[in-house]
């Protein structure tokens, strides 16, 4: 029992010794490869916008390395020697390109994956931490941020009216509706759910023919837009039109959702008639509600 008991004693007293050395090499293994691989990352920044390059990579004859944008703008001479730069491919550093393995530029801001070089760039095109793009309409607005950070900049830059609850009641009016070019877009943000949500009205031509559209639109991933839905109406005279659907992410553009007309559509005849008066005047009330779909538990 003495021998069998010692044997396994010196069994555990000698695996931390070998973990402790297998871990010590393994730290410097890293430390080796990361060191590497900062220098092959240099190796693959363009030496003009300093971004990583992505095929096609070009080279000079004397071997210096330009990415296929700034080819073209540096009029195909190189901006390290001014030699012709030719139509020369890095093949070599290309394959290099290969091996690596980077993070997501947005890992700062909450992505932690890591990504082989080449498919690196099309993740980022659609990461989910990726910063938002003002939801804005009425001016171009190059502001991006997270959502928190974009509320405060519509409400103290935008001037835009912060509603909270799931209900709304709006009332559009415009002297010279028949002006459609100078239409003022329209943007209120509710909070509810503890989300926030975008109201777009405005005015705009499909064709030859003026429309006003009302839509909403979701501050957050579609993945989430979709676990809601919304109602608008617009009356008046005794006529009423309505409109139901689920709110569009803050991703997709006001653009591509109006041009789309994923939201609810007047012609412009039709928006006076709902007026009332004498038609030179758009007075058009937009009631609305949001709400959260139950979800199906399944069994």
């Amino acid at each position: 029992m003495d021998q069998q008991g010692g044997a396994f004693y010196d069994v555990i007293e000698s695996r931390p010794k070998y973990l402790k050395c297998d871990v010590e090499m393994e730290k410097t293994v890293k430390t080796n490869k990361r060191a590497s691989n900062n220098g092959l990352y240099e190796l693959l920044e363009c030496p003009v916008c300093a971004t990583l390059m992505y095929p096609p990579l070009h080279q000079c004859p004397n071997g210096h390395t330009l990415c296929s944008s700034c080819k073209t703008r540096v009029q195909r001479c190189c901006p390290i020697c001014r030699i012709e730069m030719g139509s020369i491919r890095c093949l070599a550093l290309e394959k290099v390109a290969e091996s690596l393995e980077l993070p997501c530029i947005h890992r700062s801001l909450g992505c932690h994956d890591i990504f082989p070089y080449y498919g690196k760039l099309k993740h980022e095109k659609n990461c989910r931490f990726r910063p938002y793009k003002c939801p804005y309409a009425g001016s171009v607005c190059l502001v991006t941020g997270k959502i928190p950070e974009l509320v405060t900049h519509l409400k103290d830059n935008h001037n835009v009216d912060l509603h909270d609850g799931s209900t709304f009641n709006h009332r559009y009016v415009k002297s010279n509706p028949h002006e459609v070019e100078n239409a003022t877009w329209m943007l209120t943000v509710f909070n509810c759910y503890g989300w926030q949500f975008c109201l777009h009205f405005e005015a705009f031509n499909m064709g030859m023919a003026p429309f006003y559209i009302s839509f909403l639109r979701f501050m957050g991933e579609e993945t989430e837009a979709k676990k809601f839905s919304y109602s608008l109406e617009i009356g008046g005279g005794g006529r009423k039109l309505t409109w139901q659907g689920v709110p569009r992410s803050i991703r997709d553009s006001h653009r591509k959702i109006r041009d789309g007309l994923d939201g609810l559509v007047i012609p412009r005849n039709l928006g006076l008639l709902l007026s009332g008066g004498n038609g030179q005047e758009l007075k058009l009330r937009v009631i609305g509600r949001i709400w959260k779909e139950k979800q199906v538990i399944r069994n």
